[in-house]
């Protein structure tokens, strides 16, 4: 049963639950607030404000999440790790934009399965954190939290969380929903168009060349569909796509503020994305975040480390997903090269028997982190293909689909994971090191990434 055929299943306002209702459970990774009525007053401004997305949108993306979890289609969810103030314009947006599109055709051409898109861009600007205090030179100031609640530099002014940046964080996605529509709707995602998709310094790879060939066999598949009646007006996919978005659901007072009614439905949605997630340090059961999540009708997602217990994984289904509604959630999987082949069979066999339809994804990043001689914190593009091999594996033996992966990139010429076709070395990371907080894949280590990923789907199916 999907939530388009039982739409009432949509409309159950969970008991006791209200868009507040999580201020009465224990709130972790919130910023200490200088000044709490100011923070107050900037919450009841957004609460007036339009919604980023609309609910009807959030619902597309549920029923083709239910197609993942039924294992006809892949989620590729990707975008930065965390949105920045400083370096926003156009053709970062449209960057980005490009290599999710190269990815999904490559999956979506070599695999033969349709792809789901969701960034992580229009609302990544928070960050969880492991300790609230950094310590630099015996120096102790706040953490740098993302820039919706302060500044990078490393002094006290740009510490101090300041909640006008909530606002800043509210426009900056607004404009770049604007953007993104316009780019997936306006003719830059049109498959005719696949050969200028290609920056500059990823078709001087190898995976870019080998992107190059696979685009030039779609250009003739068009013109022999074009010869056969079948083009744009017929096929509006051929023209457009849909790219919904997506980010950590961290900072609670924000997301109750762009919390809606639909209309239509009467259910509530979170309008500040299509579809948000509990980052792993969030994701306690008696916590303020599976509180605000179980009433918010969106497609939601809950990352899940190695130390996650089963108990615990069907305790997160049994309160975001009660009805068992498929793509209502995705279960993202982040153990870690070493621990996912121990670590994942014993979820993915206890999930599959409860009968619960999740979307399983692999982020294949937050688990491999390490600080390189250069002082830079990074990630080995062998241990990150590691854990997607892993992933794999683990669903073939416990008889499951790996639905999807979700990854932290870019579209610029970074230096910040080592590996990959180029071969970067951790003395090659302080080239072009310019990540906000974790470090990213660039253009061509994504296309080598996609191009692993298809081959293992069809070795898969």
């Amino acid at each position: 049963m999907s939530a388009n055929d039982s739409p009432e299943l949509l409309t159950i306002t969970p008991q006791g639950w209200n868009p507040g209702s999580w201020r009465s459970f224990p709130a972790v990774q919130q910023p200490d607030w200088p000044d709490e009525a100011a923070h107050e007053a900037v919450l009841k401004k957004l609460a007036t404000y339009p919604p980023l997305v609309f609910a009807g949108e959030s619902r597309a993306l549920m029923r083709s999440l239910g197609e993942v979890s039924a294992g006809r289609a892949f989620l590729l969810q990707a975008g930065d790790c965390a949105e920045s103030f400083d370096s926003y314009d156009a053709n970062s947006i449209r960057e980005r934009l490009r290599v999710i599109l190269q990815m999904a055709i490559i999956l979506t051409y070599s695999a033969g399965v349709p792809v789901v898109k969701v960034g992580r861009i229009a609302g990544q600007f928070g960050k969880p954190r492991s300790s609230p205090t950094e310590t630099i030179d015996g120096v102790d100031l706040p953490s740098f939290r993302g820039h919706n609640v302060n500044d990078i530099g490393f002094d006290a002014e740009s510490r101090k969380p300041n909640p006008k940046r909530l606002l800043r964080a509210y426009n900056q996605s607004a404009s770049t929903l604007n953007l993104l529509r316009a780019f997936t709707k306006g003719g830059f995602a049109d498959l005719s168009r696949v050969h200028q998709w290609n920056q500059e310094f990823v078709s001087t790879s190898p995976q870019g060349q080998r992107y190059e060939r696979l685009a030039g066999e779609i250009e003739r598949a068009l013109r022999f569909m074009k010869a056969c009646g079948l083009n744009h007006d017929t096929i509006p996919a051929l023209h457009d796509v849909d790219v919904f978005t997506s980010h950590e659901a961290l900072l609670l007072g924000f997301e109750e503020a762009l919390t809606r009614r639909d209309s239509l439905t009467g259910a509530w949605y979170d309008c500040s994305g299509h579809m948000v997630w509990i980052g792993e340090r969030t994701r306690e059961l008696s916590g303020a975040h599976i509180e605000f999540f179980r009433g918010i009708s969106n497609p939601v997602g809950c990352k899940l480390g190695p130390t996650a217990t089963v108990e615990e994984t069907l305790g997160i289904c049994d309160a975001l997903n009660p009805s068992r509604i498929p793509g209502r959630l995705t279960l993202i999987s982040r153990m870690g090269a070493a621990n996912v082949r121990e670590a994942l069979p014993p979820l993915l066999r206890a999930v599959k028997d409860a009968g619960h339809p999740v979307v399983w994804a692999c982020d294949p990043m937050h688990g491999n982190t390490y600080t390189s001689p250069t002082g830079h914190k990074t990630r080995h593009f062998d241990s990150i293909l590691a854990e997607i091999r892993g992933f794999f594996a683990a669903h073939a033996e416990v008889g499951t689909w790996p639905g999807g992966v979700h990854v932290e990139l870019t579209g610029d010429n970074v230096t910040e994971c080592v590996g990959g076709s180029d071969e970067l070395l951790d003395g090659d990371l302080p080239l072009r090191y310019e990540t906000m907080c974790d470090p990213r894949l660039n253009g061509r280590q994504s296309l080598d990434l996609a191009f692993d990923v298809a081959e293992m789907l069809r070795s898969s199916q």
